[in-house]
């Protein structure tokens, strides 16, 4: 019963910023904890960024700390990340879903949308 749709991915170049998107629905939004994750080509699924269910709380991998910033509006349902100065290895696809254990930067569900496709060229 709970959809996440993603929105915002393109292409860009190299030192580009692109804003991403996820409308959440189906269950209380405000309440979760959300992150993002994404999935390049031939590799698995990582962690991306976090952020708390107040806003307030966020965390970052190590190879995005800095460069990205992940948001949240709650009356609108919606969690986003800010991706600035890109670098090609950036390229993936990129999901968002709410985060189970914060620690453990667990996403809660089991189904993940299609995602939105997120290209940097060099």
């Amino acid at each position: 019963q709970v959809q996440l749709v993603e929105s915002g991915g393109g292409l860009v170049q190299a030192g580009g910023s692109l804003r991403l998107s996820c409308a959440a629905s189906g269950r209380t939004f405000s309440s979760y904890n959300m992150g993002w994750f994404r999935q390049a080509p031939g590799k698995e699924r990582e962690f991306v960024a976090a952020i708390g269910w107040s806003g307030v709380t966020t965390d970052y991998a190590s190879s995005v700390k800095g460069r990205f910033t992940i948001s949240r509006d709650n009356a609108k349902n919606t969690v986003y990340l800010q991706m600035n100065s890109l670098k090609p290895e950036d390229t993936a696809v990129y999901y968002c879903n709410a985060i189970k254990n914060w620690g453990k930067r667990a996403p809660l569900y089991d189904y993940w949308g299609q995602g939105t496709q997120v290209t940097v060229s060099s």
